[in-house]
């Protein structure tokens, strides 16, 4: 696990898994470690397509991916109004609040207070939001399938996944 993550929330988000359904997803860092190779262009917003870069990983993969973690973790999903009238998703469970995809943002702050709660019915009511959240699922899924349900996911030495450059 690196000890360098770069996603706001990083340093608590420790909370354990409600399902054995992704083996080596113990908590939201191993969910990020695994995401990092998974996040692409076709995961990504379709607005937002042409900036995704493996450098700008998480671009465009916000709602899908704190609604795959609500399936893992539990908790809600809120958002963060826009510009544009858009939102940006996380996490929340109990007292802990992290958001796996904030490096989009590079150094903007982000205010994680007092944001309207997201449904996932509504986000789901368009059908390529849909349809990239269940690419994301099979992926994970996918990648999971290697793991036994207590291994905890290892990334080479070589990748770093907190790298956003």
């Amino acid at each position: 696990m690196s000890e360098h993550y770069h996603f706001y929330g990083w340093e608590n988000a420790t909370v354990p898994a409600i399902t054995d359904e992704y083996p080596g997803i113990r908590n939201p860092r191993d969910l990020y470690d695994a995401l990092s190779g998974i996040w692409c262009a076709d995961t990504c917003a379709p607005r937002l397509r042409a900036g995704w870069t493996p450098g700008n990983k998480t671009l465009g993969q916000c709602s899908i991916t704190a609604f795959l973690a609500q399936d893992i973790f539990g908790g809600e999903v809120y958002g963060i109004p826009r510009p544009g009238g858009n939102c940006h998703c996380y996490n929340v469970i109990g007292d802990l609040v992290f958001d796996l995809t904030s490096e989009q943002f590079r150094d903007e702050a982000l205010d994680y207070t007092d944001n309207p709660l997201q449904s996932r019915e509504v986000h789901f009511s368009r059908e390529e939001k849909r349809l990239r959240y269940e690419k994301l699922k099979a992926d994970l899924q996918e990648f999971c399938s290697g793991f036994s349900t207590h291994e905890a996911i290892s990334i080479p030495a070589d990748i770093n996944p907190a790298d956003s450059t």
